[in-house]
């Protein structure tokens, strides 16, 4: 792409935590090579808020610590992240184990306030602090034959309930199409509402790829590796049938147990009511061109 898309909320619209059932109006506009959409912005008649720090922290898919939506915010506080060490490797020209203040020095932080749509049909609209993904690859050095980009959780059966019972195979491995990973809505999230990222939410760093369904953003990287061949991701090889590799929200394309045309959005009130599913999660004009000329029903 490009543009580098260009964040113009700011703290000030950002749902303060006890006052976040008041409606307030957050409203989007980006510079660039034209009007680009920013995170979070809702269709031009409606306006989105962030859910709160409550719903974002207690309502999770984290099978590493167990398969309720309760249980990561449960069971995830024995995990350590600090120190945390990402190895770096394959296709790239400073490959290495980084600790995560050196992957991260010298680049900008910034809060991106993006729709979250998760596979089973809910969805929440949250706050993230994080980099883009691009940075840290150009970072490290992206060599001219990479064409993917691989990653992998922690997994460690002493702190990991989940892991200890095998709920599914671990380690939880993710990919990305190079262009995808290099798109300025792809960031790296070490935190949310301008706080640490929790446990129960990917500490201390995770992907977060708002076009695409949840299970896509993978949690707690302890390594990324740039490769020329498609990398595996846990929920294709488990359920080819279910979950393609691109997993890019579809509101047209169901899952083979339910519709994906309308969602669930968490928060109560009139939030709870089922509202419709927006393609690529409503970032259709920043990303719809990735995928140019691809069938998006074969490859979902």
């Amino acid at each position: 792409m490009a543009y580098r898309w260009k964040n113009t909320l700011t703290r000030a619209d950002v749902t303060p935590e006890a006052m976040w059932l008041n409606r307030r109006q957050i409203i989007a506009g980006a510079a660039g090579l034209g009007a680009i959409a920013a995170a979070g912005a809702a269709q031009a008649d409606e306006g989105l808020e962030p859910n709160s720090y409550e719903d974002i922290t207690s309502y999770n898919n984290f099978y590493e610590f167990g398969t309720g939506k309760s249980d990561p915010a449960e069971n995830a506080g024995a995990m350590v992240t600090d120190p945390w060490s990402i190895r770096v490797d394959g296709l790239v020209d400073n490959p290495g184990d980084y600790s995560l203040a050196q992957l991260l020095d010298g680049l900008t932080a910034e809060e991106r306030i993006y729709r979250f749509r998760c596979v089973e049909a809910w969805s929440m609209v949250v706050p993230w602090n994080g980099v883009e993904l691009a940075d840290i690859l150009t970072k490290v050095g992206i060599k001219p034959e990479a064409k993917y980009v691989a990653f992998e959780s922690l997994a460690d059966p002493e702190t990991m309930i989940g892991v200890r019972r095998q709920v599914i195979p671990f380690p939880y491995v993710e990919g990305l199409r190079l262009d995808e990973a290099m798109h300025p809505l792809t960031i790296m999230a070490t935190g949310l509402y301008d706080r640490p990222m929790p446990n129960q939410n990917g500490a201390p760093i995770r992907l977060v790829v708002p076009w695409k369904y949840g299970f896509k953003s993978i949690k707690s990287i302890i390594r990324i590796t740039l490769t020329e061949e498609q990398p595996p991701a846990t929920w294709n090889m488990l359920q080819s049938r279910e979950y393609g590799f691109y997993s890019n929200v579809n509101p047209e394309v169901s899952h083979p147990r339910w519709s994906q045309a309308t969602e669930r959005r968490i928060g109560g009130g009139l939030f709870n009511a089922r509202q419709d599913t927006l393609m690529f999660n409503g970032y259709e004009q920043e990303v719809a061109s990735l995928y140019e000329g691809m069938d998006l029903r074969r490859n979902f």
